[in-house]
């Protein structure tokens, strides 16, 4: 099983989960590709994935940017491997600056960013990493999060640092089979 984790007011229909959505369906393994839609509240999305692992045996996760921090979480309470792209490492700190009104881009669901958001993110604080088990897609052209926390943190994992580039890694396709390599899905490249 691969499940892809969305990031921060994000959703299944994002360009990285439906790129590789096809290519589970052109490979014929679309019943072992699951992409859930978060719920806002940290504990609540922590809950649904938590869940969702207890019930299957699990291959792999990507995360991407939130995404990536609850990936983090969850492959070292699950023993699994993870590709995280553009994750955010501390995400509690980031987004204190932008607690209030919110609207998810893909669903245009609005909420409230509270505190206990926040709170809720610090208890999924990762300190200790299995660097084995991870891949690390970062850009430094990152105009959201600064890729360099995400260097230090994976330090010791397999790591690709490409210049330049966005927050959204919309050249994701051009790392799509060794993404699906590290997952177990493909041949190892």
């Amino acid at each position: 099983m691969l499940i892809y984790i969305h990031g921060f007011n994000s959703a299944p229909a994002s360009f990285k989960a439906r790129l590789i959505g096809a290519r589970m369906h052109a490979l014929g393994r679309e019943q072992e590709y699951f992409v859930p839609a978060l719920p806002h509240r940290p504990a609540e999305a922590m809950a649904l994935l938590c869940d969702l692992l207890d019930k299957h045996s699990i291959a792999a996760l990507i995360g991407s940017s939130l995404g990536g921090f609850y990936a983090t979480y969850l492959a070292e309470r699950y023993g699994a491997r993870a590709v995280l792209v553009n994750p955010a490492v501390k995400p509690y700190k980031l987004l204190r600056n932008y607690l209030g009104p919110q609207k998810n881009l893909f669903t245009g669901a609005e909420y409230e960013l509270t505190v206990q958001h926040v709170t809720e993110l610090e208890a999924l604080e990762t300190t200790a990493i299995t660097p084995e088990r991870y891949l690390l897609l970062t850009r430094t052209g990152d105009e959201v999060l600064d890729y360099r926390d995400g260097v230090e943190k994976y330090r010791g994992a397999r790591q690709h640092v490409i210049a330049g580039g966005d927050h959204g890694f919309d050249d994701f396709e051009n790392y799509l089979d060794e993404t699906l390599a590290f997952c177990g899905v493909l041949p190892a490249v």
